[in-house]
């Protein structure tokens, strides 16, 4: 009969899946340092020699990188999702914009209500911390502080809503938003108004998700979704307004 002995599973192996879940989970993120030779051997109760044998073979896949004289970090998994030919068209057309914000929308709101349902307590308070974070720089008047807390939030949420697809996908886009391909949202924050508004919508954000209110959570994510989508409409067509007046004058002028 095709049976075979069973044997025991080679240390370095566990180690390998080990490092791949908390990759796969996101809780070791693209870029951060892993522990010491000597101090990850020891938290994970294997020889050093289990352990290169592991690293070698997380970095030869390419999830893993050393850095000279700096240590094992985990690679830069996040941020290809796209060619940069697409990246290049994304930033040079406001559709991309709109498109992009209908998706975090939709996502964003199903993070929510799955982050109110499954989220750990742990979950919930990493989100509220930088909420709360995110109210103290309010008063600093602060936009690019404000703006890098307000992406530490929502990443946060989808953290909390354990799904890796999600996390790793909404991750790329972030990264995509931070370096300005969609819209610079320091944008949201020059009127004080609007600094105002966008703090009191993730307020009721935080608030909903720390009394597991789906629905509430789904529905706060939305309507702040909303509000930065005809913020950065109102922009566009003040911009095009300002475009058209431009020509009329100078067409006048030539005209004189």
């Amino acid at each position: 009969m095709p049976f075979n002995k069973i044997e025991p599973e080679k240390l370095s192996n566990a180690v390998v899946r080990q490092i791949e879940l908390l990759i796969l989970r996101g809780i070791l993120k693209p870029g951060e340092r892993l522990p010491s030779e000597r101090e990850l051997a020891e938290k994970m109760g294997v020889s050093r020699p289990s352990l290169r044998e592991a690293v070698a073979n997380l970095q030869d896949r390419g999830l893993l990188a050393a850095k000279a004289g700096a240590g094992i970090y985990v690679a830069e998994v996040v941020g290809a999702a796209f060619s940069d030919a697409l990246i290049q068209l994304f930033s040079d057309h406001d559709e991309a914009v709109f498109d992009y914000i209908s998706f975090r929308r939709d996502l964003e709101g199903l993070a929510a209500a799955r982050a109110a349902r499954l989220g750990s307590d742990t979950d919930l308070k990493v989100v509220d911390t930088i909420y709360r974070k995110m109210e103290a720089a309010h008063t600093k008047r602060n936009p690019a502080e404000e703006a890098q807390l307000d992406a530490e939030f929502h990443l946060a949420i989808i953290e909390a809503s354990h799904n890796v697809i999600m996390l790793h996908m909404m991750r790329a886009m972030f990264q995509m938003l931070r370096e300005g391909v969609f819209y610079n949202r320091n944008v949201m924050f020059k009127q004080r108004t609007t600094r105002d508004t966008l703090l009191e919508q993730h307020r009721a954000i935080n608030t909903a998700l720390l009394a597991r209110d789906e629905d509430g959570a789904r529905a706060a994510v939305e309507a702040h979704l909303n509000y930065v989508e005809q913020s950065l409409s109102q922009d566009a067509k003040a911009q095009q307004n300002e475009s058209i007046a431009k020509l009329r004058l100078e067409h006048e002028t030539a005209k004189s």
